[in-house]
């Protein structure tokens, strides 16, 4: 009759060659945790051979097993992943709990006392086991709203402790005081939903709680107006702000966690006549960045920007309002032309995202870092191509121009209505037209509409007052049917889903240059790119409606007046 031990060797040896083998043979060894710690035990094969040796089911992923909410409401984030263990749906109301090496079976005795019910160990992989951890509390924690109806207004909160909070763990609020753990979960609830802004927002007699999503405002939870200084207080902690000062506006910021993502926040206050209002921007530094070809752009005029950003010297600028995803245009274009041979520096505010490869500067105008003098300084750098954030004064455009003028390629954005509308721009920040016409190369402007939810599409024939209300000119032709989201639940009834972008790209060729040095208005000049064969805002905007992948409502929503 085999011993424990050889048993644990026959089934490794069945994974694992003696010759490949770095985790230990003997079953008593793999317990020990001086082995766990010095990581020998994390091999797959190593946990799949002690699930056969003790007779117990190992499962490769928990992808497809129901989670257990009594293991999620009764085991705190921080102890399941210090233990890596996780609890799912098991048969006849027990909790299946999965380990990854036998050092965690004390906890089993602890987890049976804290949930309740019977525990039937199973076995996985130990980074399977953090991933579940991560996904499976991300998902079952968004209980701002229940945390809310809970409080009434004659609620003793718990005082702040006033202390920087660094890192917060978003999933971890099993341990917090009530409003600390509030906002942790209006945070975690508008990370989850994909919300770039959350807005705190006091009325006179209420409190909103608002989420900015893909580009539009929604309310979203009303706690109660007396926790108002609370949770102003505590968001204040969290962005290293004066807490004492509520006459003033301030600006602050924080890094927060959501499992294994990490999320920055911008986080600015405002005295108002109903008290002090918040707004926090999320930037969830492991979003996906796109890249060129992702950005939806019409063939023609992808190809042609692809032309512009790899020439050797000039200045190439991107425009829109806030919000029209310009960064992201920029990153993308830095993203296709990175390469080890060019010297790749930015200058922006904030860093939204970092680039492998690529420098990155912060600008900071409190200390005496603003776009001009960090150009100067970029400049003695000996880059190939530099990206500024934005060009917002005069003496930051006429740098931008001398710096294309002498061999570099610069991209930056402007704030103007129209790709046209940036050359008039340029113009009134002071740069000589005969200085704009030899370095501008092309302007692409920009917006974003909201797409299409692709699970609750649905054709339908626009009504004669649709038409109307979207000023359809009579150049202009629609499809006979056109495309909508009826709502359902995974788009929240809203009928869309995500975001893209409506382009116009305007390529400076030589009459536009012409009409540069002889100051010609913005309309003179977009006349001429028509010509050429602009596709506008509006044009790019139909075609997108009538492929089905938004709606004419959006594309009215965001185009200027007088494109209709």
């Amino acid at each position: 009759m085999s011993t424990v031990n050889e048993q644990f060797e026959a089934a490794l040896r069945k994974r694992v060659p003696d010759d490949q083998r770095e985790a230990p043979s003997q079953l008593s060894d793999y317990t020990s945790p001086a082995a766990a710690r010095a990581g020998q035990a994390d091999s797959d094969a190593v946990t799949a051979a002690t699930a056969e040796t003790m007779g117990l089911p190992f499962v490769e992923t928990l992808n497809s097993l129901p989670i257990s909410h009594d293991f999620i409401m009764a085991v705190p984030i921080a102890f399941a992943r210090q233990h890596v263990i996780m609890g799912v749906a098991g048969e006849d109301g027990a909790t299946a709990v999965a380990l990854s090496d036998l050092t965690q079976w004390p906890v089993l005795d602890t987890l049976s006392k804290l949930i309740y019910r019977r525990i039937e160990p199973f076995f996985a992989p130990r980074n399977e086991i953090l991933r579940a951890i991560n996904a499976a509390y991300q998902q079952d924690a968004g209980g701002a709203q229940r945390l809310i109806d809970q409080f009434s207004e004659d609620d003793v909160v718990h005082r702040l402790d006033g202390e920087s909070v660094g890192n917060e763990d978003l999933l971890d609020v099993a341990s917090r005081a009530p409003v600390i753990k509030l906002v942790n979960l209006v945070l975690l609830e508008a990370v989850k939903r994909g919300a770039s802004d959350v807005h705190v927002q006091p009325y006179e007699e209420r409190l909103v709680v608002r989420f900015r999503i893909d580009g539009v405002l929604r309310d979203i939870f009303e706690p109660p107006k007396a926790l108002h200084p609370e949770i102003i207080s505590r968001i204040k902690v969290m962005g290293g702000m004066n807490i004492a000062e509520h006459r003033l506006p301030q600006d602050g910021r924080a890094t927060v966690e959501v499992g294994d993502r990490i999320v920055d926040l911008r986080i600015s206050s405002l005295p108002t006549s109903f008290g002090e209002r918040a707004v926090i921007r999320l930037l969830d530094k492991s979003i996906h960045l796109y890249s060129l070809q992702e950005l939806a752009m019409p063939a023609e005029a992808f190809e042609s920007l692809e032309k512009v950003i790899h020439t050797d010297h000039g200045i190439f600028l991107v425009t829109g309002p806030t919000g029209s995803g310009k960064s992201t245009t920029l990153y993308a274009a830095l993203q296709e032309v990175n390469s080890k041979e060019l010297n790749i520096l930015t200058l922006e505010d904030p860093i939204e995202y970092r680039l492998e490869g690529i420098s990155q500067t912060q600008v900071s105008e409190k200390k005496g870092m603003t776009f001009a003098s960090g150009l100067r300084h970029v400049l003695r750098q000996d880059p190939d191509i530099i990206m500024l954030g934005e060009i917002r004064d005069g003496e930051t455009a006429r740098m931008a121009i001398q710096s294309a003028l002498t061999g570099h390629m610069v991209f930056s954005t402007l704030h103007t209505n129209d790709a046209a509308g940036a050359v008039a721009r340029m113009l009134d920040l002071g740069v000589e037209p005969y200085l704009l016409a030899s370095s501008l190369l092309g302007v692409q402007a920009q917006r974003l509409v909201r797409r299409i939810c692709p699970h609750c599409r649905e054709e339908y024939v626009p009504a004669a007052n649709d038409l109307r209300r979207w000023n359809i000119a009579a150049d202009e032709k629609l499809p006979e049917k056109l495309y909508r989201g009826a709502g359902c639940d995974r788009c929240l009834d809203l009928g869309y889903s995500g975001r893209m972008g409506i382009f116009e790209l305007l390529l400076v060729s030589e009459p536009i240059r012409e009409l540069i040095l002889q100051r010609g208005k913005a309309s003179s000049i977009k006349a001429v790119a028509l010509q050429s064969g602009m596709k506008t805002l509006r044009a790019d905007g139909l075609a997108k409606a009538a492929a089905g992948l938004t709606t004419m409502d959006e594309v009215a929503r965001v185009t200027s007046r007088d494109e209709f």
